[in-house]
């Protein structure tokens, strides 16, 4: 019963962050800092009580750390960048759906931790994969933010979304910062995967469904970062890379879990 309380308020922690860029005059102020703050305290809290009873590997665990991860980057990032907190108006619908999905699927059977490797090892990986898959989350909010912004400037017409998503060039840095930030930190998670499947099993690499996409995410994104330093690549190529890049990832760490948990399970 607490679980659920819990999880449900986790849920409706999220609706007053959208809310508060729906303002009139939307601004990053102490209405938008509270709100969301709500939101991140609810998801974290939720998140580390029901994981302090026993690791949970689930389909429903993975999509909210995907929530708590993604409220907690974007709330470090809004407080250093002055374009990022005009993404809550799109990110938020998206992490609200995601809530909806993980209750859903919350009694889906799960697959236990396989193998022996060092809890310290396990644990760095899952750490630095849920923050990459955060990171993109992030960065395919803000290729889209830009997307949105270009279709509005192409019609010459202004909307309520239009006025409060960041400008193009606002979203672009965004984006490559995410992306590079990403990459690192991808990076960092294949060579803490490799480490902890070399110590439960004495191999570097198995070519699963999991490493292939992270490996084109890597691929797609150093490749993206390249084109954009050396060419100049933006607007609707960008947008194109960086969500094939989020798909790549999505079939990697969550649509694993939903083949093996729900489909499989």
């Amino acid at each position: 019963m607490e679980m659920n309380i819990l999880k449900v308020t986790a849920l409706i922690a999220l609706i007053p962050a959208f809310l508060a860029t729906l303002r009139r005059t939307p601004q990053r102020d102490a209405v938008f800092w509270s709100a969301l703050l709500v939101a991140v305290f609810g998801s974290l809290v939720f998140v580390f009580v029901r994981q302090s009873a026993g690791w949970h590997t689930g389909l429903s665990t993975a999509l909210w750390l995907t929530v708590a991860a993604c409220l907690l980057l974007h709330t470090i990032i809004s407080a250093f960048s002055a374009d990022n907190w005009r993404l809550t108006s799109l990110l938020l619908p998206y992490l609200f759906l995601l809530g909806v999905l993980a209750i859903i699927w919350e009694q889906a059977p799960e697959q236990p931790l396989a193998g022996d490797a060092p809890l310290a090892w396990v644990g760095a990986h899952i750490v630095v994969s849920v923050t990459t898959y955060g990171l993109i989350t992030l960065a395919a909010v803000a290729a889209l933010a830009a997307a949105l912004q270009e279709k509005s400037l192409k019609a010459k017409k202004r909307t309520k979304l239009s006025s409060i998503l960041p400008s193009v060039a606002g979203s672009e840095n965004i984006l490559v910062r995410l992306l590079i930030s990403s990459e690192i930190v991808l990076f960092i998670g294949l060579l803490t995967g490799m480490a902890t499947l070399y110590s439960s099993t004495g191999k570097l690499l198995i070519f699963d469904h999991k490493t292939m996409f992270s490996i084109i995410v890597l691929v797609v994104v150093g490749a993206l970062l390249f084109a954009h330093f050396k060419s100049g690549v933006r607007g609707r190529s960008a947008t194109r890379l960086v969500l094939l890049a989020y798909l790549m990832l999505t079939l990697g760490y969550p649509g694993v879990k939903f083949v093996t948990d729900i489909l499989l399970g």
